[in-house]
């Protein structure tokens, strides 16, 4: 054994390779601006709100809070760099002082992998004669940090994005309806209702592909976390309007 080769997975910079990079961001921001946009509709129901001011109570959370969502994105994702950067050097400064406790780390680290003897000794030998490859080694199995590669700028417009687009189903038909008559609200309500199922399914069955779970399983986490978030929100709604109203 000579060498130890630490392959990088090539980047795709094609745009299906962007979208799949942050297809957790799309995901997790579609199902977020779903559920609290379809929450304000069920609210406004409930409470027997005009059309045209659900359409602005929906479109203002909508706006709102897909921006507050998809600030708290990026800066969590800086954090973690930030902390990770820090851990970095912290180790880069260990093997540079303190070489043995680092050496004896990779040898820990690898026994518990099933490395024993001579071997051992040779993979220890080879990560440590290369200190980006001994300080990688004890980031990923000491510390237990991975480099965040992607960009927080777009974690955080991935996720205002997926925000705005997917919370604009449940709104769609009361825009609608401002231009063109659809119905009346209960009609409004059931054909919104729908649309936001139909669009909770979508997300729940690529939220299976991005966790790898049953898909069944997804998307019926999906429906039930909307249906109680709705619920709680019409009921609200009805409460506040009867007292009110009394």
């Amino acid at each position: 054994m000579s060498a130890v080769e630490f392959n990088k997975p090539v980047e795709d910079k094609s745009l299906r390779g962007y979208v799949g990079n942050y297809l957790g961001e799309l995901v997790y921001g579609g199902i977020d601006g779903c559920i609290t946009t379809f929450a304000v509709v069920a609210g406004a129901m409930g409470a027997n709100l005009e059309t045209s001011i659900i359409v602005i109570l929906g479109l203002a959370n909508l706006i709102a809070d897909g921006f507050a969502m998809s600030v708290g994105a990026y800066l969590s994702a800086q954090s973690e760099k930030k902390m990770y950067q820090k851990h970095l050097k912290t180790e880069f400064w260990e093997v540079d002082n303190t070489p043995e406790s680092g050496r004896a780390e990779i040898r820990e680290i690898y026994h518990q992998k099933g490395f024993k003897g001579e071997l051992l000794d040779q993979v220890v030998d080879v990560i440590c004669s290369d200190k980006q490859v001994w300080v990688e080694e004890m980031m990923k199995n000491e510390v237990e940090f991975q480099e965040e590669t992607k960009s927080s700028f777009f974690i955080g417009l991935a996720t205002f994005i997926a925000f705005n687009i997917v919370g604009f189903i449940p709104l769609s038909v009361y825009f609608l309806n401002l231009m063109v008559e659809v119905g009346d609200p209960n009609r409004l309500f059931f054909i919104s209702s729908v649309l936001t199922a139909l669009g909770f399914i979508v997300i729940g069955t690529i939220k299976a592909q991005v966790t790898h779970e049953n898909r069944f399983k997804s998307i019926g986490e999906t429906l039930i976390l909307g249906a109680i978030a709705a619920s709680l929100a019409y009921f609200i709604g009805f409460g506040v309007d009867n007292i009110l109203s009394n």
